[in-house]
């Protein structure tokens, strides 16, 4: 059971699973970083608040935090289009040139016999003519 255990972990798909996480956290810290310091204070601006997250209102002593929930949806989108424009589109378009190219193979030359029945046809056409 180890050693199948062991197989399985030094499998490459476990290890780029891995590698997968550890980068998309960075990054997620990166964007979270930017919505922060960047989305968040033009958005306040426009709402004539200082701090985005505080946005809120309340109805009956319940608060709602509607600037926490803006924050994180702007994180998101902004993550999301980055990962669909830096890697998801470009993939795609790579995969369907590789399959592009194995869909339109080069044409094989004709066999010896064919390259010759058709030469003596074309020269017997000719004489004809």
């Amino acid at each position: 059971m180890l050693k199948e255990f062991r197989e399985f972990i030094l499998r490459g798909n476990v290890v780029d699973l891995a590698v997968a996480v550890a980068i998309g956290t960075a990054f997620t810290a990166v964007v979270n970083a930017f919505v922060a310091s960047f989305i968040t204070p033009l958005v306040a601006a426009v709402f004539g608040k200082e701090q985005f997250a505080g946005l809120l209102f309340t109805i009956n002593g319940s608060e709602f935090t509607y600037g926490r929930f803006l924050n994180t949806l702007l994180t998101f989108l902004i993550t999301a289009a980055v990962v669909f424009f830096l890697i998801v589109k470009p993939m795609n378009l790579f995969l369907q040139r590789r399959k592009d190219e194995e869909v339109t193979p080069e044409a094989a030359a004709p066999a010896e016999d064919v390259r010759l029945l058709t030469e003596i046809r074309d020269l017997l056409a000719e004489r004809r003519a």
